[in-house]
């Protein structure tokens, strides 16, 4: 079944708060395939924060998982992602488009600090494939 369309501008609950420690940042950059000497996490890290919002975004509307291919991703930074952060993250649905029997969805995660201060700014683009 096709997305709904009514969902572009629909903004999902925040995630629950993640605390960003230097032991999950060198866990995310050893799993990346890096070495991490401590001060800010890289660039990809608030994925982790982010891939939470999609899943509770995928979990509401209740796409199956299986039916996705990630299409693509960015992050525009207002500031570094540092430990002892605390961050959440909240998905809006930016664009919806329908091609060939597949949802092609924009995302945007708005990944925030513990006092409400706006971090950084995830994109995403998955693709959903029809039943059919």
């Amino acid at each position: 079944m096709p997305i709904d369309k009514s969902l572009v501008g629909r903004s999902f609950p925040p995630t629950r708060p993640y605390a960003v420690s230097e032991e999950n940042v060198r866990a995310f950059v050893t799993a990346t395939g890096g070495e991490y000497d401590g001060g800010p996490a890289p660039a990809t890290y608030p994925i982790v924060v982010a891939f939470d919002a999609m899943n509770d975004f995928l979990e509401a509307e209740q796409v199956d998982l299986f039916r996705i291919v990630h299409g693509e991703q960015g992050f525009s930074y207002l500031r570094a992602v540092e430990p002892g952060d605390v961050l959440t993250a909240t998905l809006t649905v930016a664009s919806l488009r329908q091609i060939g029997g597949a949802d092609i969805i924009g995302t945007t995660s708005v990944i925030t600090d513990e006092g409400g201060a706006e971090v950084c700014t995830g994109t995403a683009t998955i693709v959903h494939r029809g039943e059919a």
